[in-house]
């Protein structure tokens, strides 16, 4: 079994039921043993469009990289994710962000993701769950990447872990 981390965002509709609804559906993957706070965060690129609400997942899971990013990908639409503008709002945005402390880079699959070390809103919700891990490409842990962005705008807690407990494996 993998660990894997996922990004969780939504800006659109019911922002905390979508992820608790993605949060469910992700059960099936492998063993839900973490969930973040959620934190409501400005949106980065199209600034033009409501905050988001994130959150980060850790997944215990038998799935292959590839297998996994498609099951997310289906849960996305299922949601009501509609893939338009480049850094748009969206109901559901789930991203692959570590599959253990493999570097994948194949078409339409890089892992780590590609820009994880470069926003809060992402190193946030997954220092929550993940501190300590170690990005094997930069060689720093979570907490380490988080501890070395500028500034702190733009990301705040909102809801404890306990949004979400009750949907933790056992």
């Amino acid at each position: 079994m993998v660990e894997a981390c996922i990004a969780m965002g939504s800006n659109l509709g019911a922002r905390r039921a979508l992820l608790r609804g993605a949060l469910a559906e992700m059960r099936v993957l492998g063993r839900l043993r973490a969930v973040s706070p959620l934190y409501e965060t400005e949106p980065v690129g199209l600034r033009e469009q409501p905050a988001f609400l994130n959150a980060a997942a850790l997944v215990g899971t038998g799935l292959g990289a590839r297998e996994l990013l498609g099951r997310l990908l289906e849960i996305e639409a299922r949601h009501g994710r509609v893939r338009g503008e480049k850094d748009g709002p969206r109901t559901l945005d789930l991203d692959l962000l570590f599959y253990g402390g493999e570097l994948i880079r194949e078409p339409g699959l890089e892992v780590p993701h590609p820009r994880l070390h470069e926003r809060r809103f992402v190193l946030a919700p997954m220092a929550a769950v993940a501190p300590g891990w170690r990005h094997p490409r930069l060689g720093k842990t979570v907490a380490e990447m988080l501890e070395g962005l500028k500034g702190a705008a733009g990301v705040v807690e909102v809801e404890s872990a306990g949004w979400a407990a009750d949907l933790l494996n056992p």
